[in-house]
Formats: structure tokens, C-alpha cells, sequence
């Protein structure tokens, strides 16, 4: 799917689910990581991620299109269009757009490893025994204990 294919798709979505016509530019954007789309409130365009495409299909890429739509309807209408408002999402349960959109796996992947490696540091306050476990260090000179205000001291480095 190429970048125009991709705006006839976002058209034909619009009116079908929306009854309004989207007239601004849809197209992919190879940058984006960590996100499956995202509406661009200056120009009113729609960028979408297509990895999620490729690796989920056009069912996946439908929602997150809609999702994304329901963002350029209710800014262009002037109504709450944040993931907090509640315009947003009533409109999103009403057109069966999804809140967040699926994990890519390779993202899953750097996240376990990011998060495997146990706490370095380990530090004890000396006034309520209360034990901080920290992934950088801390400047006990500068720091103390946020419950009791006391002194902490480095109980062990775990490597």
C-alpha cells in the first residue's frame, strides 16, 4: 500500500463511519516508533505508522485510522478532541475505533530487555531502615529519605 491508497482508504473510512468527508493528506510516516498514527492539529493531516501495517494487516491499520479520524472530526468541529475529553470517547465507541492500538512485537522485545536488568543500587535509610532500590545512583550527600527525612546510606551494588 502506497501513500495515496493509503489517503483513498482514509476518504472512504471517513464517509462511511463518520458521514463527513476528510480533506486534508493521509500518508506514512517512517519515523514513527512508538505510535500507530497520529493527527496533526496545524495542517489537519493524518500520519500512520506502517509498520503496524505490515506486521498486522489492514484491520489494524483500519482502527488506527479511525482512531485518528475521530481526533480530525472533533478538533475541526471544535469539540473535545484529547484522549481525556469525553466527545472523544463517546465518538470512539460509537465508530468501534480502538483506544490504544496493539504492541509491535520487536517494541516488546526492547522493553523486556530494558526492564530485565535487576536495580544496581540498593540504599537504606538509617533513621527507618525503609529500602530504596535505583537503577542510577544517588548523591547521598545531596538526597535523603523521602518518609523520615533521613540519612541514606549504599547497602549494596548489585552488578
Amino acid at each position: 500500500m502506497n501513500d495515496s491508497e493509503l489517503k483513498q482508504l482514509v476518504e472512504k473510512i471517513s464517509l462511511q463511519y463518520f458521514h463527513k468527508p476528510f480533506r486534508h493528506n493521509a500518508y506514512f510516516n517512517p519515523r514513527l516508533r512508538t505510535t500507530g498514527g497520529r493527527y496533526l492539529l496545524k495542517s489537519h493531516d493524518i500520519e500512520i505508522n506502517k509498520k503496524y501495517y505490515n506486521e498486522f494487516g489492514e484491520k489494524e491499520l483500519i482502527g488506527i485510522i479511525k482512531h485518528e479520524l475521530c481526533h480530525y472530526h472533533l478538533h475541526l468541529e471544535g469539540k473535545g478532541y484529547q484522549h481525556r475529553d469525553r466527545d472523544f470517547k463517546q465518538l470512539l465507541q460509537h465508530v468501534g475505533a480502538p483506544r490504544y492500538c496493539s504492541s509491535l512485537p520487536a517494541s516488546q522485545q526492547k522493553q523486556s530487555a530494558a526492564n530485565s536488568p535487576a536495580h544496581l543500587y540498593e540504599y537504606v535509610c538509617s533513621s527507618c531502615g525503609i529500602v530504596y532500590r535505583r537503577k542510577r545512583r544517588v548523591n547521598v550527600n545531596r538526597y535523603v529519605c523521602g518518609k523520615c527525612g533521613g540519612k541514606l546510606i549504599l547497602n549494596r551494588r548489585v552488578f
